[in-house]
């Protein structure tokens, strides 16, 4: 046994006892515990025979009574009709396999997300510091003397650009037709 591991004791009046917090507990506190990823284990306080899959289980079926997406309705009937151990077994490996694989999904979609955001607010960041005259910062220091020219005639257009579009724009007047007379 983990030394982290939290012992729950059940007692015949099913009352369930935290030996690590020294107070009762029920089922909503071990489903918490579970999900903080504490190592817990379920005794029989007279018997010591582990009861930890039994409760975990149990955790699962309340879980269930609460929210109508649990298990599908065909996994729980073949969990039910392998009751030999290798069909035990195999539906325990899927089960497990396919968690793994979701969680594996999660954690890459996770760090996708951060990947995107990073990739999208690099141009941004690379804009911010060039027209703040510091260059793209992979840049060495040495690279930057050599473009100064370069920047220069940039920042040059820009504010002759900045210029043009500020200056006030002289009406339109409509041209006149000449007419045909023929």
């Amino acid at each position: 046994m983990n030394p982290a591991t939290i012992v729950i004791k059940k007692y015949p009046n099913r009352r369930l006892y935290d030996t690590s917090a020294s107070r009762y507990i029920n089922l909503e506190d071990i489903g918490e515990l579970i999900r903080k990823r504490t190592d817990v284990q379920v005794v029989d306080a007279q018997t010591g025979e582990d009861l930890t899959r039994v409760t975990l289980t149990q955790i699962i079926v309340d879980d269930a009574k609460q929210q109508p997406t649990g298990l599908p309705l065909e996994l729980l009937r073949q969990l039910i009709i392998s009751s030999d151990e290798v069909g035990r077994e195999f539906i325990m490996w899927y089960l497990k396999s396919a968690y793994e694989a979701y969680q594996n999904v999660q954690s890459k979609l996770h760090s996708g997300l951060s990947e995107v955001q990073t990739a999208a607010m690099s141009p941004i960041s690379m804009i911010k510091s060039f027209i703040q005259g510091q260059g793209p910062e992979s840049h060495a220091p040495e690279s930057r003397t050599d473009n100064s020219a370069e920047v220069q005639q940039l920042r040059q257009r820009i504010a002759e650009l900045e210029a043009r579009v500020e200056m006030p724009k002289r009406p339109k007047t409509p041209a006149k037709r000449k007419s045909r007379n023929k």
